[in-house]
């Protein structure tokens, strides 16, 4: 369970399109913090993988391992 205080403009905001669209608040809460889990996860996952050594591998040679006539 989550609860989370918002500013009132934000929560003008989200009452008005849950009133707009039939939907609830919760809904759009929802909504928006899986898009932004995402996009953070996948964000902090290059973070660390270019902060981390290793194999790096060039356009090129990726393409050169795979046929691109297919």
């Amino acid at each position: 369970m989550l609860a989370i205080r918002l500013p009132n403009e934000i929560e003008d905001r989200l009452n008005n399109l849950a009133s707009k669209t039939g939907r609830t608040k919760t809904f759009y809460a929802r909504e928006a913090i899986l898009k932004y889990l995402d996009e953070m996860e996948d964000r902090y996952l290059a973070i660390d993988r270019l902060e981390k050594s290793g194999k790096r591998w060039t356009l090129d040679e990726m393409e050169q391992d795979i046929d691109m006539d297919r």
